[in-house]
């Protein structure tokens, strides 16, 4: 499950409130995305932190290579790592502003989501998990090329993938054929499918944006006459996201990976049709 740093005081409370609703849920781990600058960064170290100290969950922290260079990205693993955060998802990351931007190397920094693979292995035990795309980076020339560098991010030593969120299950499966095509094994390196249950209209269309992630015709179709009622969207939102999880569990896979939105209820709703929560949080 992935949550992302708050911005202020309410905001914190909101996310500590998800987390400790999500917690009976026993997940394989939680995971805060990261901002690389200033405060947001702090923000992340801090959350990350807490959650390894403060609960039973296992925090996976985010680092990005935008804005910092190779110092600078040693000393934050040395933070995480302090807190007690061995688990690590290494990500390139987006221009600063504008996801869709010019993506500017730092001097002294990192180019590749791989490099930045190798720095954390180098730099102690860590599990290190990278991102993938079903629908290719957004600055892959094609979806055959993004299978070669995501393949090279694999081989630098990460132990997972979490793919970005999509909505049609054979999007995904495609990504899995793509990466099983090239000689990865992934028993031995997971590839977990990331769920967003939808929770607005206005929310999933920038969020899609800035994933470069397709949203069908056919869910547009079934969550726009809703959009005047957010729990209406929200129900939707749970039955699409409960569709989605059941095929892929009918196909094979063993983890499921969710967007939390630093919201519970979506979340809880969908492991409960599919018949995944705990006895402890069924009480």
């Amino acid at each position: 499950m992935e949550f992302f740093p708050p911005k202020d005081a309410e905001a914190e409370r909101q996310l500590w409130r998800a987390i400790r609703e999500l917690e009976p849920l026993d997940p394989a781990f939680v995971s805060v995305t990261y901002g690389a600058g200033g405060s947001s960064r702090d923000r992340t170290i801090r959350v990350t932190g807490r959650i390894a100290q403060e609960t039973t969950l296992t925090p996976v922290a985010h680092l990005t290579a935008v804005n910092h260079s190779v110092a600078e990205l040693r000393n934050v693993i040395g933070s995480y790592a302090s807190v007690g955060v061995r688990n690590i998802l290494a990500l390139r990351g987006d221009p600063p502003g504008d996801p869709n931007g010019e993506w500017v190397k730092h001097p002294q920094g990192l180019t590749y989501a791989e490099e930045l693979v190798q720095l954390i292995r180098g730099l102690g035990d860590f599990c290190v998990g990278v991102a993938a795309y079903p629908f290719g980076h957004p600055r892959s020339a094609d979806l055959d090329s993004d299978a070669e560098f995501f393949v090279r991010k694999l081989r630098a030593g990460s132990h997972y993938a979490v793919s970005q969120m999509f909505f049609r299950v054979e999007d995904f499966l495609r990504l899995r054929d793509r990466i099983a095509a090239r000689g990865i094994d992934l028993d031995e390196v997971p590839l977990l499918p990331g769920l967003m249950p939808i929770r607005s209209v206005k929310g999933i269309q920038k969020m899609a944006e800035m994933a470069n992630t397709e949203i069908p015709p056919e869910v547009i179709a079934r969550v726009e006459p809703h959009a005047g009622d957010l729990e209406a969207v929200r129900a939707v939102g749970v039955d699409i996201a409960t569709e989605l999880a059941q095929r892929l569990l009918d196909e094979g896979l063993k983890q499921l990976h969710f967007y939390t939105m630093n919201r519970s209820n979506s979340t809880v709703q969908v492991l409960d049709r599919l018949g995944l929560l705990p006895a402890r949080a069924r009480s």
